[in-house]
């Protein structure tokens, strides 16, 4: 587990450019489009609040553990199952499998007539998408060199923030056109709007199990050029994770604490713009949806450019630097939470607080895919989505739901519950990610 061998480059051509391996670009738009279904599904959930509350007859709280508890307990659970699964067996059949599970999952939703029922499915939808994660940074690290990487995983992370905007586009879009939906889908005609919302958007992911299996699995260690990397003991993994604690301990917390802004705003703030500001749903899942879209993608594509940039002017790692800029901005984007005066100033505040978010998520991807040897990418990846959903699925829609419930006691002032939580998570992210930042070079010099 030296440095040489996670950081030896695959030779250039004669052009001097390194050489693209078979299906790379390929397998990248099949993952990103896994992962953009991924969280159109887990979304969805955030714009149908009151539809569902009204239908179920359920409190804030209640909605909450749909959105955190419910898919969160099975989610972290098998994170480390998946994550030991993606540095032994074949990736692609893990994913294939787990997108077609959670998609069906998605259509349970839609046909659920009680919370119970709501409930289990989606714990399964968060069991299947616990997959995703670990093995598909593990396969685009073994498919790109350390210099291509972060482009890679940019590209890869724009799925959630598609996934997110579509989530609200498509759901505003089906709420409006739910009587003519069951005009001419007999089936659907004893089903509420919110029902039709996710068998709608459950669908796609079933063709996606097909076209996954289709694709190239890379072996291990193949973007070093050398012979496949044998799997490593558990034991002897996290001997190397605790040896190196003060860098992955420091920087896995740092980066929960952003990602608990990732899962508060999009959760509360289509609640915040219809309650506190008046706007209505579909207006919203349309709005907030191309908002996000839009802002949540150009954070995640303009990190590895602020990367470069800052490697440009002599900025050493700038990997775990972007990181440090992303909470700095979180800060300011968490107190303009806090003052509202109307909706266009709510959606310039929740711009600011998903460009923020999405910034550093794929440099901080690639931290962790370059510091951990190329047989604990998936083990690292796993652990990463377990800290990070243990106390951003968890905690991100319950402390929110909880302020407003309790301490305000009011659902308009879901503002400032929201304000609150998203300006405490990023400065302690601010504060642990400097010191993290300090523990790095060890890991990856030569």
């Amino acid at each position: 587990m030296t440095s040489e061998s996670r950081n030896i480059e695959i030779p250039a051509d004669e052009t001097g450019r390194q050489p693209v391996r078979r299906g790379t670009a390929w397998t990248l738009a099949v993952l990103t489009a896994i992962f953009t279904v991924a969280f159109i599904d887990r979304q969805i959930l955030n714009l149908l609040v009151d539809p569902i509350k009204g239908s179920l007859g359920i409190t804030d709280v209640d909605f909450s553990l749909l959105q955190g508890l419910a898919f969160m307990a099975s989610y972290v659970a098998l994170s480390p199952m998946f994550g030991w699964l993606a540095d032994r067996t074949n990736r692609r059949n893990l994913l294939a499998g787990a997108v077609t599970v959670w998609s069906l999952c998605t259509i349970l939703c839609g046909l659920s007539q009680d919370y119970s029922t709501l409930f289990m499915a989606r714990i399964g939808i968060g069991a299947a998408e616990a997959c995703v994660t670990p093995a598909a940074w593990s396969m685009l690290a073994d498919l790109y060199e350390r210099k291509r990487l972060s482009r890679a995983l940019s590209i890869f992370l724009i799925g959630p923030y598609i996934g997110t905007g579509l989530a609200m586009i498509l759901g505003g879009f089906l709420l409006g056109l739910g009587d003519d939906i069951r005009a001419l889908v007999p089936i659907f005609s004893g089903l509420a709007d919110w029902q039709i919302v996710f068998i709608a958007v459950g669908l796609p992911g079933i063709m996606l199990g097909p076209i996954t299996l289709a694709l190239r699995e890379p072996a291990r260690g193949e973007s070093s050029n050398g012979p496949p990397t044998a799997a490593i003991p558990l034991r002897e993994a996290f001997a190397f994770l605790w040896q190196a604690r003060s860098f992955f301990v420091l920087f896995f917390l740092g980066m929960t604490a952003i990602i608990l802004v990732l899962y508060s705003v999009p959760a509360w703030m289509p609640a915040v713009l219809i309650r506190s500001l008046g706007a209505d749903p579909a207006t919203v899942g349309l709005q907030y949806g191309i908002v996000a879209l839009c802002a949540g993608t150009g954070g995640v594509l303009f990190g590895p450019v602020l990367g470069r940039f800052l490697a440009a002017r002599g900025t050493n790692f700038p990997e775990v630097r972007v990181p440090i800029i992303s909470a700095g901005g979180l800060v300011i984007a968490g107190a303009l939470l806090a003052f509202l005066p109307s909706y266009e100033v709510g959606l310039l505040a929740a711009g600011i607080a998903t460009f923020f978010f999405g910034l550093p998520q794929a440099m901080a991807a690639t931290a962790l895919q370059v510091a951990a040897p190329p047989a604990m990418r998936g083990l690292v990846a796993s652990i990463y989505t377990f800290i990070a959903g243990v106390i951003g699925l968890v905690l991100a829609p319950t402390l929110v739901a909880f302020l407003t419930d309790h301490v305000f006691r009011n659902p308009a002032d879901v503002d400032s519950s929201l304000a609150i939580v998203c300006c405490t998570s990023a400065i302690i992210a601010l504060f642990l990610t400097i010191a993290a930042a300090r523990n790095y070079r060890p890991l990856t010099e030569d």
